[in-house]
């Protein structure tokens, strides 16, 4: 659910099936906030401006592709360095969220992992996190894909800017693994298939998970996923179905979420290979 604030021009949002993460986004912020701490971990990228706090011990600046970042019980400061403010896209989260993420990476037991810096340069990195954070403003974004952007981008920063970062595990080739992910996927496909069932289904870490299937496959489980309802959806538009009814039964949220997805992949829209598939059936 969303809530906007007109006054400061923020927009917060929470999902909860991804332990209660929560995220932000301020557009030409120009408050100053006192000393203050955060219970969860706060980071961000910056997209205008520049943003300035105080932090560790030191002032600092976040500007435009910045990651702006910030620890728990940590006491920071923040102000705009210029009169137009800064907008930023911001993500809270729970340290265990970090510390489970950290362990999959690792394939053991491991420590949260521990960031030094309040600004970080990172282009690839602010790049990422600003394409995930914008996939999270889509209501039509499937679980199992947020939950696969959000485990991407975070063990790839941990790995990057971590302390001690975790020594990524090896991965094997897992076809039993692939073999059982994939039937299921074909089974199941109209549901809402989660990361998290599919680790407890193959006993794999969803990291390990996703990396063993997109080595093997060439694509992550999602988008799979997604390949496969369109298969499902291409056969009921042939048989003349309703677009609408086809999207629901083949897992997508709706006509729109279906039709956007179709030409991603076909370059057509559902309609359009509807009738064609019924031109060419009618035509002698």
């Amino acid at each position: 659910m969303k809530s906007r604030n007109s006054s400061t021009q923020t927009t917060l949002w929470h999902i909860p099936k991804l332990g209660a993460l929560e995220l932000l986004r301020g557009q030409h912020l120009t408050q100053s906030f006192p000393r203050h701490t955060h219970e969860r971990y706060a980071i961000g990228v910056i997209e205008q401006g520049a943003l300035g706090f105080f932090y560790r011990g030191e002032n600092v600046v976040a500007a435009p592709g910045n990651i702006n970042l910030c620890i728990p019980g940590e006491v920071h400061t923040g102000h705009p360095v210029i009169e137009e403010g800064w907008s930023y896209r911001m993500f809270y989260f729970d340290t265990s969220i970090l510390e489970q993420v950290a362990c999959e990476v690792a394939d053991r037991p491991r420590h949260l992992p521990f960031f030094r810096a309040g600004v970080i340069a990172d282009i690839a990195v602010a790049q990422q996190l600003h394409y995930v954070h914008r996939q999270f403003e889509n209501a039509n974004t499937p679980l199992i894909e947020q939950e696969t952007l959000l485990l991407d981008i975070l063990a790839q920063f941990i790995r990057r800017h971590a302390d001690d970062p975790p020594p990524e595990h090896r991965i094997g080739q897992e076809p039993d693994a692939i073999t059982q992910l994939k039937r299921y996927i074909e089974a199941h496909y109209a549901e809402e298939i989660t990361l998290n069932h599919l680790s407890q289904l193959t006993q794999l870490s969803r990291y390990h998970l996703v990396r063993v299937f997109r080595e093997a496959v060439g694509i992550p489980p999602h988008a799979y996923l997604r390949q496969v309802r369109i298969k499902h959806a291409k056969a009921m538009l042939a048989a003349g179905q309703p677009i609408a009814n086809v999207a629901i039964a083949t897992g997508f949220t709706d006509q729109s979420h279906l039709t956007r997805r179709f030409k991603q992949l076909w370059g057509f829209t559902p309609g359009q290979y509807r009738n064609n598939v019924q031109d060419s059936i009618l035509r002698p």
